[in-house]
This record gives structure tokens, C-alpha cells and sequence, in this order.
């Protein structure tokens, strides 16, 4: 069989990325600031190895501290606007780049390359976004209770912004922190999942062209490769006053300790266990769809796919049978090849746990309604290809509890009003994406209402994945409370400013204080 980059133009593409045959990885731009070990990049869609980069030391670090915080003097003084021009020559450059990074991502993480694709238009959205947003950096004027005095608040840039981003989206996410913070005034440190290192390389090569093209500091946007001692770098580090990080709880954990320890500012995106409400005014139809697509899209791995169907039980039986026969039809392997629904995981460690997660469902007293396993043979010689699969389930279920980073869905029954499904529903430890599905005009304003949903998402008709760039973005409890991506979620890259001007010849004091020499 043809090797994948032969047969799908990796090679082609990592050329056109700068990424073929690397070594060594960069940190500035064309710089090569990183000397420790080799991260080798092996492709969970055929086991094959792509290429090497070098790891990030200490002592690296600091030189990439030091380019980024000289970078920071040049970068804050440029009018926002101006800074959005260059966020529209990035953006435009992606336009250019769609196709090869795309492929790069699919190739690298392991998701479809439609998703891959996908996954590129939402770095092209940011940058569109926050082009508009570099001419909105509003803050508010209000008035002084002193006569002649005038008070307005005002945002700033904070400094240099670290990003911890995860292997699922290994470039979308990056792109969210950074348009914003680049229009903002922030210079960025990114460190990239050491599973998907070439996609933080190619979008390094990329945002150096357009730097360099306007004669800007490469610091501007930089590059250390790693893994979690690298982020410790930047956890610990008080030159890095806001790190925002994408992953596991367990990890943000880790970070909004430390990073609360020196008193600076985390923004956490963070584990997701999502669900599906079926009410019997469901449309059935669009009920199989949202949960198939939220349930293997990029094979279970999106913090925001589908791990819970909540079925009332009058539907039950119905719900279950459509989706089961739907399951029927996927379609698992290569990810480039675009008749494939459903490609591989990310590595053997994952595979690891979803089969544990299985054997734990089984034991708990569940039951195993579309069988899974580790798919062998010709085209699935890396070992990480998998069936989804489905379970009955009970919602106190311990696995059911925890997110299963992994296509397992589990069926879960209600009875009853909406506020039934609702209890189920928030009854977990996260709270990041959650959907209704309901004819009911009642039961999905009783979902969305103050009593409803617990989640930072809250969709009525749609699954739990995917989301517009316009809104902000994340989740509460053990999602962490951030908020990424629309709306206001820039606010979080600034820091405010409350100032009062006196245009008179005297000096009132505040609360009518006599103070007099």
C-alpha cells in the first residue's frame, strides 16, 4: 500500500508549510531558539513518522522571553487599527495556506480533513473578527461627582500572553488567544501539544512571513516546543501576566494554582462531559444527526462532543434503534480520504482508555448496545483506529461521571417534566456545551432559563459541537470559567484603567472632604 503522503500530498503540503524534514524546531520566527530533545511527530493515521523538533530548555526560554518582551515596547505603541492590519494579512495568508495546513492537521491529529479544513476557516474567522474588533476597543466615559472633572475608563495591553493549547484543535484554539491578543496589544509565547508540534511550526513559519513583510519584530509571535515542564516555563514566569490553557482539568488545575500563586490571570478551557436532552417533541431525524456528528467527530475527541443521550422514556426505544442503525453506516479510516466519517485517535495512550472506559461501563452494570474495539489490518497499521460505540447507562455511573475523551456515548433514560433531564444533565463535574432537542417551545425556554442548563453552551435543536465564532466561547465549573473567541472574551487579553481628568484651577476632593493649605 502507498504510503499516505504519497497517496493525499503531505509532502507537498509540509513543503509548502516549511515543515518537511525539520530537526530542529523554531521559536522566533526563522530563529531556532530550541537545543533539547528531539519531540518526534509520528501520525496516528499510519504510524509513519513526519518529522523531529527540538524541545525548548531553559535557557532558550530566555531568549525567547527576551525577543518577545523587546517585541512588546514596539508592538503596544502601534495603533490598534494598524495591529489589525496585520491580523488581515495573517487571515489572508491562511486563505492562501487553507488547503496544505488543513491536510497538515488531518494528517498530524488525526481528524477528518473536512474537519481539518474546518478547523483552518475558524482561524480565517478570528482574524476576520478581530480585524473588526482592533477598531472597537471601547471602554466607557461616565460623570465625576466633583464639578469641572471628567472620568472614563480605558483598556491597555497586558504583556505577553502565554497559550497552552491541546492536540485536538492544534491550531484553532492558538489562533482564538492570538488574533485577540495581537489586536489587543499582547505579544504571544504558544506552546502547542508535543502531540501535534508541526501544526504550531507551520503557523509560526506563517505568522514570520507576514512580520517580516512589515518590517515587525518576529517576538511578536513565539514558538517553544515541549512538553508540561516547558509550560511550567510559563506558569511560574511573572513576566507572563495572563496563560491560557486549553486541555484536561487535571492540568488546569495544576496551572490556576501556579499561576494564581504569583497572582496573575489564567484563562482556562478545560474538560467537557456534554449531553443531549431528547424530550418527546424531538425531531427525531435531527436528533440522530446532532448526536452521531457529536459523538464521533475528530473520533470523540472535541471538548465539546456528546458523551451523554438523555431520552425520555416514552421515545426511548425509538431514539435508540435510529441511532444504532445509524452507527451502521460509519464509515472509519483514513481521514484524507473524504469518504471516511470517523478516523483515528490520537495514539495508542488514548486507545488505552477508551477501552478501559468500556470495560468500566460493562462493569458498572451497563450495557454495550453498539460494540466497540481496535480496528487492525491494511489501513490501520498505527493501531489507533477504533469503533465508536454505545452504551446503556445509569447516570451515577462513575465512567459516566468523568469525560471519555473517546467515541463512547451512553444512553441514559428520563422520566417525567424537562427539569427531570435538566437535573441529569447538570449533574456532572463539567459544565461546558449542552443541547435540547424539542419542538416545545416551554420545555427549550425552561432549558435556557436561570433554573436550566449549567453550561457555558446552552443549544436548542443543534448538538453540543461546534461553535460560531461571534460568541464566546467556554464553560463553567471543571471547564474552568473562561471565555474565548466573540462577544467581549477580548477583555480578558487587556487590562482596565479607570482615569479621572480635573480641567479647572481648583482641587475638589472626593465625598466634599475639606482639605485646606
Amino acid at each position: 500500500m502507498q504510503a499516505v503522503a504519497i497517496d493525499f500530498g503531505i509532502e507537498k503540503a509540509l513543503e509548502e508549510l516549511g515543515v518537511k524534514n525539520i530537526n530542529e524546531g523554531t521559536s522566533t520566527g526563522s530563529q531556532s531558539f530550541s537545543n533539547g530533545d528531539i519531540i518526534e511527530s509520528f501520525s496516528p493515521v499510519d504510524g509513519q513518522l513526519i518529522a523531529k523538533v527540538k524541545s525548548t530548555r531553559k535557557e532558550d526560554y530566555e531568549r525567547v522571553m527576551e525577543a518577545a518582551t523587546s517585541a512588546f515596547k514596539i508592538w503596544r505603541s502601534t495603533p490598534a487599527p494598524q495591529r489589525g492590519e496585520i491580523v488581515r494579512q495573517f487571515g489572508e495568508k491562511l486563505r492562501e495556506k487553507k488547503e496544505a495546513l488543513g491536510k497538515l492537521v488531518s494528517y498530524e491529529m488525526g481528524k477528518s480533513y473536512q474537519e481539518g479544513l474546518g478547523e483552518v476557516q475558524e482561524m480565517i474567522d478570528i482574524c476576520d473578527f478581530a480585524v473588526g474588533l482592533s477598531r472597537q476597543l471601547h471602554g466607557l466615559t461616565m460623570h465625576s461627582e466633583r464639578p469641572g472633572h471628567r472620568m472614563y475608563e480605558q483598556y491597555h495591553p497586558l504583556g505577553v500572553v502565554g497559550i497552552i493549547s491541546a492536540f485536538n484543535f492544534p491550531v484553532a484554539v492558538w489562533s482564538w488567544n492570538t488574533a485577540l491578543a495581537w489586536v489587543c496589544g499582547d505579544v504571544c509565547v504558544w506552546k502547542p501539544s508535543e502531540k501535534a508540534p508541526l501544526c504550531g511550526v507551520a503557523c509560526q513559519n506563517l505568522a514570520a512571513e507576514v512580520f517580516a513583510a512589515n518590517n515587525l519584530p518576529e517576538g511578536i509571535s513565539c514558538l517553544i516546543n515541549g512538553d508540561y515542564r516547558v509550560g511550567e516555563f510559563m506558569t511560574k514566569d511573572t513576566r507572563v501576566p495572563l496563560i491560557s490553557a486549553t486541555g484536561s482539568t487535571r492540568m488546569g488545575k495544576i496551572v490556576a494554582q501556579e499561576v494564581a500563586a504569583r497572582l496573575g490571570k489564567s484563562l482556562l478551557e478545560l474538560g467537557g462531559n456534554n449531553a443531549i436532552i431528547v424530550t418527546p417533541d424531538a425531531d427525531i431525524k435531527m436528533t440522530v444527526i446532532g448526536a452521531v456528528f457529536g459523538a464521533v467527530g475528530t473520533c470523540g475527541q472535541r471538548c465539546t462532543s456528546t458523551r451523554r443521550l438523555i431520552i425520555h422514556d416514552s421515545i426511548y426505544d425509538k431514539v435508540k434503534q435510529a441511532i444504532v442503525d445509524a452507527y451502521k453506516q460509519l464509515r472509519i479510516g483514513n481521514p484524507l480520504d473524504q469518504h471516511n466519517h470517523v478516523g483515528p485517535l490520537i495514539d495508542k495512550d488514548a486507545v488505552a482508555m477508551y477501552e478501559a472506559a468500556l470495560e468500566k461501563v460493562v462493569a458498572e452494570g451497563g450495557k454495550i448496545l453498539v460494540e466497540g474495539g481496535v480496528l487492525s489490518g491494511e489501513g490501520y497499521e498505527s493501531g489507533c483506529y477504533v469503533k465508536p460505540a454505545i452504551a446503556e447507562a445509569q447516570p451515577e455511573f462513575e465512567i459516566v461521571q468523568h469525560e471519555t475523551f473517546a467515541p463512547v456515548l451512553y444512553l441514559l433514560k428520563y422520566s417525567g417534566d424537562v427539569e427531570n433531564a435538566i437535573e441529569i444533565q447538570n449533574g456532572v463535574a463539567q459544565g461546558l456545551s449542552s443541547a435540547i432537542m424539542t419542538n416545545n417551545l416551554r420545555e427549550a425556554e425552561r432549558f435556557l432559563s436561570v433554573a436550566g442548563s449549567d453550561c457555558g453552551i446552552a443549544n436548542v435543536n443543534i448538538g453540543t459541537s461546534g461553535a460560531e465564532i461571534g460568541g464566546a466561547f467556554g464553560g463553567e465549573k471543571e471547564t474552568g470559567g473562561g471565555r474565548e473567541s466573540g462577544s467581549d472574551a477580548w477583555k480578558v487579553y487587556m487590562r482596565r484603567q479607570t482615569n479621572t481628568i480635573n480641567y479647572t484651577t481648583e482641587l475638589p476632593l472626593a465625598q466634599g472632604i475639606k482639605f485646606d493649605l
